[in-house]
């Protein structure tokens, strides 16, 4: 994005935001626990850019294993002067927002979290043709597992 507006008009979305779009969608989600071969994790998730292009919105719903439910509402954004990816995640399991951080590099990506108890991270992948993808995520070196539980998860596009 670029820093001010001009007399051309308001500012634009930075280019870097590009690399988002392989998101946009509707994924159908599918995962278990480590150590289970129970596809016990099903859900949704829906990706799409807030008018304007500057801040990506993902919902999700899922069923966690039967444990609970998980509802929430991320935005995702970009700053250029850190050339990171940012996001807070709006849920019905916190009171407050939690920050994450997001890292992708072709089909690569990286998500992850450090707030309070959480501390955990996502490494994953997306598929050549951008319609799948996979990966997991992992209590980080220390963190509580009974609290950042280990799983893996695909989406496969829908829409």
């Amino acid at each position: 994005m670029e820093a001010s507006g001009n007399a051309q008009g308001p500012p634009t979305p930075d280019p870097a935001l590009r690399a988002l779009d392989p998101f946009v969608g509707t994924w159908s989600m599918k995962g278990h626990l480590i150590g289970s071969d129970d596809e016990n994790i099903v859900g949704q998730s829906t990706f799409r850019w807030l008018d304007g292009g500057f801040f990506l919105l993902q919902d999700v719903e899922l069923d966690f294993a039967g444990l609970f439910e998980v509802k929430s509402h991320e935005l995702v954004c970009y700053d250029p002067e850190t050339k990171a990816f940012s996001s807070l995640v709006f849920s019905n399991l916190s009171p407050s927002p939690l920050p994450y951080r997001w890292e992708v590099h072709d089909d690569a990506m990286t998500i992850s979290v450090n707030y309070g108890p959480l501390d955990a991270t996502f490494n994953g992948e997306m598929s050549e043709d951008r319609n799948t993808f996979s990966g997991g995520w992992r209590p980080n070196p220390g963190a509580d597992e009974t609290i950042n539980v280990p799983y893996d998860i695909a989406g496969t596009r829908l829409e």
